[in-house]
């Protein structure tokens, strides 16, 4: 991926000195020229065409966002309750991620969502221990990790 993005800078720095005009313009066309040709050599590069791992990337800090904005909410409206009926629990989340920089990166998006907070690590780190301030239902909860957390951590790293 870095040898990709250095060739396509590299292209555009050319495609700058070429049209002799040094502007951000004029690199900003050349470096669209050289993701175009990239991707048309794609199937001759080592590795993935990089943009598909930026726009993975994109994705999970966009999931984050919602994530994090549909957890204020939640959190509000319990805080706001003029009875508190949330029932609170502590769920442990066995994981498919394999290292040790997705599983931390799992947790720590786990743990900056209110509501929520990674307490604890299986000894073989597959496992997370999850304290969430209302959990209704543990399974769908467990659930919802794998399918937005987990699953776009997954799409970056691999």
């Amino acid at each position: 991926m870095a040898f990709q993005i250095i060739v396509n800078v590299l292209m555009a720095v050319i495609w700058t000195f070429l049209q002799n005009t040094y502007t951000a313009t004029s690199f900003i066309v050349g470096y669209m020229i050289g993701i175009l040709i990239l991707f048309m050599l794609r199937r001759f590069l080592v590795s993935d065409f990089y943009l598909h791992r930026v726009w993975a990337i994109i994705k999970l800090i966009m999931l984050f966002i919602i994530e994090l904005i549909k957890a204020n909410i939640d959190v509000i409206k319990i805080v706001l309750r003029p009875k508190l009926n949330n029932e609170p629990g502590i769920v442990a989340v066995t994981t498919r991620l394999e290292s040790d920089a997705e599983i931390t990166l799992l947790a720590a998006l786990i743990s900056l969502t209110p509501g929520t907070i990674s307490m604890d690590f299986s000894e073989d780190s597959k496992t997370i221990y999850i304290h969430a301030i209302d959990v209704p239902d543990k399974e769908e909860m467990i659930e919802e990790i794998h399918d937005t957390f987990e699953r776009a951590i997954m799409e970056v790293t691999k």
